[in-house]
């Protein structure tokens, strides 16, 4: 009986044996994901578009403004003022994010979806001209082949710096050529997915020829008998090598603002700490004083006034403290709080009238300041990031989404500069000063005061002087929210010239990333390869993992250059 039933139960099991195969097969499969056998690309590049513009605002906005002095911190100030990065800058999100890109390439190009595989080429050359800025030498031609080649590729090395450049711009050709169609003669639309251009094509072969420009400009000081002709040969055919040369073209993606991811970064919309990711980023005293200098109007755009005012009285009974309360008065014909101190406060403090701003409208924050809550007579004692006496970014930037804010990654204000900085060099781009005119005006008609241009150029902005200083510095103001740019122009040229705060933890300012400690535990051999070839500098001890990976030794593209210290 007992051999009979175990007989039994045998059969049955063989009976539902590839059942149960197919069952737990089909278990296996994910519902909700995405089968890269049978994913339609236009539905992963929506992903790329949208994680690649929420990555260049994090740069861009967050902690590269800090470096290029755009803001500052006076909260969680490590990472931003200080360069502080712990021996680890993580390139994974980027990775990702090509990863995704290379399916959709993949996918377009056995599909014959053109348009598709230009916009992904354009992606790549962005994603990987992002990578090599911040790192030096990376993972270029054996990566993204993971899934293909097994775990053998999980180790891949880094391509010189020189190749990833070269690479980027056959690929950028490549495009331009793949988008030069008109739109009804692509098969695939991507329309709904495109949130950077509706699935206009001609809008992303000008993003493909603009990004050459910049990336040949990157080789400018490196090889000139390479960026020449390549800038010359764009700017001699624009029939077959358009640029976006009006701000309507610019390459830029808004925010939907319906949840914190995806939402500008600095929203006090989805702020689970009441505002304090808005409140703790102030203007830098470096970017404000340049704008002051220039009568700028972009810094109202960009900034609020200073809500109280400082000044030095002995002439008043003092209040609490020796310190004259707040009160309100009508200042520059505007309803503000004026703050009185009598001189006996400043001299118990070694502090001089000097030292403090007075009767200012825009005040910054200096670069890695020690105590920069406290900053110019605050008295934000509980370091709450509240500091009444400097200026707060504009109050646009606490709103979740908004017309001003995008993430911006080429535009016409960059690739009029880079032509004005061509013709200066002597290469044929054009003239230099209506270059560097046209770079402004395309700023201010991208930041909704183009109205206001006549009077900023009948002041000294207007005066071109014929520098390659003056334009990279206007460059650099142009790039506010996008200081990844501007970092990558102060590598090459030195412009404008920064000094590092007294905190900062190194004394010039950086030129890269560190690799990353997972890559450089997983990948020892290879990262070490490429740390070994940056060029060890005078400041190359300072930072978390001596000379060979540290943020003060140049690589390549600025190695022998004596740029930018």
């Amino acid at each position: 009986m007992k051999s009979r039933l175990i007989l039994s139960i045998c059969c049955l099991l063989l009976l539902m044996g590839p059942s149960c195969k197919k069952h737990l097969m089909s278990l296996n499969e994910n519902p909700n994901g995405a089968n890269p056998d049978d994913t339609n690309p236009g539905f992963v590049l929506s992903t790329v578009l949208t994680e690649t513009g929420k990555n260049y605002v994090n740069l861009g906005f967050q902690d590269l403004a800090g470096v290029m002095q755009h803001t500052q911190k006076d909260g969680w100030v490590g990472t931003h003022n200080e360069y502080d990065w712990g021996g680890s800058n993580s390139w994974t999100p980027y990775y990702d994010i090509l990863r995704n890109n290379q399916l959709v390439h993949d996918k377009a190009k056995a599909a014959g979806f053109e348009l598709h595989e230009g916009v992904s080429l354009v992606m790549k050359a962005m994603l990987f001209g992002l990578l090599t800025d911040l790192y030096g030498d990376v993972p270029y031609s054996q990566a993204l082949r993971g899934d293909q080649e097994g775990a053998g590729n999980a180790a891949p090395a880094c391509d010189p710096q020189q190749a990833v450049y070269t690479g980027i711009l056959a690929d950028l050709e490549r495009a331009n050529q793949l988008l030069s169609k008109p739109k009804n003669q692509y098969t695939a639309p991507i329309d709904a997915v495109d949130v950077y251009y509706q699935g206009d094509p001609a809008k992303w072969r000008k993003m493909a020829n603009s990004l050459a420009l910049r990336y040949y400009m990157r080789l400018a000081e490196k090889l000139p008998a390479v960026a020449r002709p390549g800038i010359e040969k764009i700017v001699a055919d624009p029939a077959q090598y358009p640029l976006i040369l009006s701000a309507a073209d610019d390459a830029t993606m808004a925010f939907v603002g319906t949840s914190d991811a995806d939402s500008w970064p600095s929203n006090a919309t989805y702020d689970r700490e009441a505002g304090s990711r808005y409140r703790r980023i102030k203007m830098c005293s470096t970017f404000v004083n340049k704008l002051q200098s220039l009568g700028d109007p972009r810094l109202g755009v960009w900034a609020r006034k200073v809500e109280c005012f400082l000044l030095v009285d002995d002439t008043k009974p003092s209040g609490t403290g020796n310190v004259y309360q707040p009160r309100d008065t009508i200042v520059n014909g505007e309803p503000r709080k004026v703050r009185y101190l009598s001189p006996d406060v400043l001299s118990s403090r070694g502090l001089t009238v000097a030292d403090i701003n007075q009767d200012q409208d825009y005040v910054g924050l200096p670069p890695a300041l020690a105590g920069p809550a406290v900053y110019n007579m605050s008295n934000d004692a509980a370091q709450a990031s509240t500091n009444a006496h400097v200026s707060w970014l504009n109050d646009i930037y606490k709103e979740a989404k908004g017309p001003l804010l995008k993430a911006r990654f080429i535009s016409a204000a960059e690739v009029h500069f880079i032509l004005s900085e061509a013709a200066l060099k002597g290469w044929a781009a054009g003239d230099a000063e209506t270059h560097y005119r046209k770079g402004i005006e395309s700023s201010f008609v991208a930041w909704g005061i183009g109205a206001q241009l006549g009077a900023y150029m009948a002041g000294p902005a207007g005066t071109f002087q014929g520098t390659q200083r003056q334009i990279v510095e206007q460059k650099w103001i142009a790039a506010w929210t996008n200081a990844t740019e501007a970092w990558a122009d102060y590598k090459r040229t030195g412009f404008p010239v920064l000094s590092a705060g007294p905190n900062a933890k190194g004394p010039v300012v950086p030129v890269r990333f560190y690799y990353m400690l997972d890559e450089r535990n997983l990948n020892n051999t290879n990262i070490m390869a490429a740390a070994a070839k940056l060029e060890v500098t005078t400041y190359s001890a300072f930072g978390a993992n001596g000379p060979q990976n540290s943020p003060w030794s140049k690589p390549w593209v600025i190695s022998g250059t004596g740029k930018p210290w």
